[in-house]
């Protein structure tokens, strides 16, 4: 199998370059097999896959990460997890933004503590859903004293655009990474973020790098979808319309296939790998439900794009208007396309 790549998100802070990701263990996406989610924990961390991807709203998934935890500890000893970095979010409730308070904030972060059968979190991505509830720079200093308290080890946040993350870098918050979309559809990152980032010593962690599995074979030559039943394929499906289109998706997906088929991989992958090549990208995100596809995942790390392969993307991509504004723009009108499709209320109780 193929070596596993490491980044330094910060001194003595190194990851995997791909993350397990856990949105697709999240109880409001159907039943989960518990015990064939934790095999696949193991698989992936014995692979040299060692940073995994959670929230405290993906419903059930810190829990599951808490008992792979326990008991792989139970199995192999103490020491058999140092190398695991287990990143969770902060998500207040948009119905909870004007009033929490920092007795609220500790509430929620004991509580990962306690999912996630650990004391102190690796990392914590602070997430804020709306601008106009302009308490997030308050929010940010009681999780930096979470940190100070030694709760939190290193501090970072997911989807602030650059000018809020320059607020938070400026109020003293040491970011060490920054969650965002980032794929083949979609560049916003590159605008403005990745260099501000990069001038700041903020890594950028990639999800959405396949497009909720549009980014593959299996949607090669097929028909544009009338209705779509999958809320994160709904999500991905508004991210390709605002791309260029259907027709401009088939043109992408026939270059991607062409090059994949020279390297001997599958669209997914090349896909990944250039995510994994952009300016300031620390790592991708990789998240399935099942298992299989291990070996797939780590045959990125195999492949070099070259530049024929580079100049074919750029001619897909000098036809696609590419999506307005800055990172995460479009998907905080709450009321907007993007927005009516998310749900705000999932941390309570």
């Amino acid at each position: 199998m193929t070596q596993i790549q490491t980044t330094e998100l910060a001194p003595g802070y190194s990851i995997s370059r791909l993350i397990k990701g856990g949105w697709q263990l999240a109880g409001d996406h159907g039943d989960v097999d518990q015990a064939g989610a934790r095999d696949d924990m193991a698989a992936y961390y014995e692979a040299g896959i060692t940073a995994f991807d959670c929230a405290d709203i993906y419903t059930g998934v810190e829990e599951m990460i808490g008992a792979f935890r326990r008991d792989y500890q139970q199995r192999h000893g103490t020491a058999s997890l140092q190398k695991l970095k287990v990143h969770t979010k902060f998500v207040p409730d948009l119905s909870l933004l004007a009033t929490i308070d920092r007795e609220q904030v500790e509430q929620i972060i004991d509580r990962s503590l306690a999912r996630l059968h650990t004391d102190r979190l690796d990392l914590v991505q602070f997430h804020w859903w709306d601008y106009s509830a302009p308490r997030y720079l308050e929010v940010a200093g009681w999780l930096k004293d979470l940190q100070q308290a030694g709760k939190i080890d290193r501090l970072a946040a997911t989807n602030f655009d650059t000018a809020r993350t320059a607020q938070l870098v400026d109020a003293g918050i040491a970011l060490v990474s920054m969650q965002v979309q980032y794929s083949l559809l979609d560049q916003r990152p590159a605008r403005q973020l990745a260099q501000y980032a990069r001038e700041h010593g903020i890594r950028l962690l990639c999800y959405g790098t396949v497009a909720g599995g549009f980014l593959s074979k299996r949607w090669l030559g097929v028909a544009e979808p009338v209705e779509i039943a999958n809320r994160s394929l709904v999500k991905y499906k508004l991210i390709i319309d605002d791309f260029g289109g259907w027709d401009l998706f088939q043109a992408l997906l026939q270059t991607l296939d062409k090059i994949a088929l020279k390297h001997g991989v599958s669209i997914a992958t090349i896909a990944t790998r250039w995510v994994l090549d952009q300016d300031n990208v620390a790592a991708a995100i990789v998240g399935v439900r099942r298992g299989d596809h291990l070996a797939e995942h780590t045959r990125v790390f195999g492949v070099s794009l070259d530049d024929e392969d580079w100049r074919a993307i750029a001619a897909i991509h000098a036809r696609s208007p590419g999506l307005e504004g800055d990172v995460y723009g479009l998907e905080r009108d709450i009321h907007g396309r993007h927005g009516r499709i998310m749900k705000y209320e999932l941390n309570k109780g």
